[in-house]
């Protein structure tokens, strides 16, 4: 018996509009084929969030086609079927013998099908950046006569402006994201393992929260005393005890989109250089959310958090932030100096604030929001405070 359709994240309708403004890029840059290996932009232009891209597999875009076609592993093919808006025709098998095999793979089936239909001799783009050295040799040499154009971050770009719809489902993620950070306050104690703790936070990560459930795991950071100078180091063996200072990153997922969430506790009072620590960065937090409006730039944000920060005397190295969205980090835009990307409403970043001063000592705060018409919203409702436990 086939597969049936799955419930769909979006409507048909949002994913033609999404491969219509790629179409209209791919005709600028006279690209009558692109294919698409990013894991995250195939969820973009299909809602395909299956990790199955550990072996190669594509999302061929024809500018002359209303639906891309999908070229995945056999095993695959029907959770495509049945998560993907896209008719069964359009998405095709490759066997079992293309596995494990140093001569063939995927991308020969790939290629086989480009050949099909006629493209040989036309403008094809790729991710290369995708791409392993000997995949975009084989694509070379076996389309000699193709004109192979670099379409690495084409999809990438047009995923950092969403539609309402998107931002609807990333509200839905924040509700999550928020859910399981309070989890946290709630079960973190001296005396209780940090793994214990964590499979508190991702149980709520899995149910969800306002009756949708998580869709998938994102990584869950957490470290505490005296690990609190590492950025993404996952829980250890350790308990939590009497004066543990606990940094933790963790996200929501609805439907690939994450929104991301740091926020620090301390088992008992903080320390003193904790709540100065806390001060400055609330202090530069209010001066980034002052500046994010249509028209300003990333790195007017940014520089309206250092300009603050370090007025407070504190210096931080890393950026204040990056798009958000499918896959949690959208590498495109940052708050960071020199970032010129003007913003626009329906933009999604996280405002990440984490700074880390020594080996042994590191502070996180950081929000989920949106670019408004005339402002900003912050997506996530967690307090802005040390949560003292």
């Amino acid at each position: 018996m086939p597969i049936s359709k799955g419930p769909q994240a979006f409507p048909r309708t949002e994913f033609l509009r999404r491969l219509s403004a790629l179409k209209t890029e791919m005709a600028r840059r006279d690209v009558d084929a692109l294919v698409v290996f990013n894991a995250h932009n195939i969820t973009y232009l299909t809602g395909y969030t299956t990790p199955s891209g550990y072996v190669p597999e594509g999302l061929v875009v024809s500018v002359y086609e209303e639906e891309p076609t999908f070229i995945l592993r056999q095993m695959d093919a029907p959770a495509a079927i049945h998560q993907t808006f896209m008719s069964s025709e359009n998405i095709i098998a490759y066997p079992e013998e293309l596995i494990g095999t140093p001569e063939k793979d995927g991308y020969d089936a790939i290629i086989a099908f480009l050949h099909e239909k006629g493209f040989e001799n036309c403008g094809i783009g790729f991710e290369l950046g995708d791409l392993r050295f000997h995949a975009v040799t084989k694509f070379r040499n076996r389309l000699p006569n193709a004109r192979i154009e670099d379409c690495s971050n084409v999809v990438t770009w047009l995923r950092i402006v969403k539609s309402d719809l998107e931002i609807a489902v990333m509200r839905e993620a924040a509700a999550i994201t928020d859910a399981a950070m309070m989890r946290a306050a709630e079960v973190m104690r001296a005396g209780v393992r940090e793994a214990d703790a964590v499979a508190e936070i991702a149980a709520t990560l899995a149910r969800g929260a306002n009756g949708r459930p998580g869709t998938n795991l994102a990584g869950i950071a957490l470290n505490s005393s005296p690990r609190t100078g590492t950025a993404h180091i996952p829980w250890s063996e350790d308990v939590f005890h009497e004066g543990s200072q606990i940094n933790i990153e963790l996200g929501g997922v609805r439907h690939g989109y994450a929104v991301g969430l740091m926020r620090t506790f301390s088992i008992g009072d903080p320390s003193a250089r904790l709540q100065r620590v806390h001060d400055a960065h609330i202090a530069g937090m209010d001066a980034a959310l002052e500046t994010i409006r249509p028209g300003n730039t990333c790195s007017d944000v940014a520089n309206a958090f250092y300009r603050v920060y370090e007025s407070l005397g504190f210096k931080k190295e890393s950026r204040c932030g990056y798009a958000l969205g499918i896959g949690w980090l959208e590498p495109t835009a940052s708050f960071q100096k020199g970032d010129m990307t003007e913003l626009k409403p329906n933009m999604a970043f996280h405002l990440m604030l984490g700074n880390w001063f020594d080996e042994d000592f590191g502070y996180m705060i950081s929000e989920s929001i949106r670019v408004t018409e005339s402002g900003v919203e912050v997506l996530t409702n967690t307090p802005r405070k040390i949560f003292t436990l």
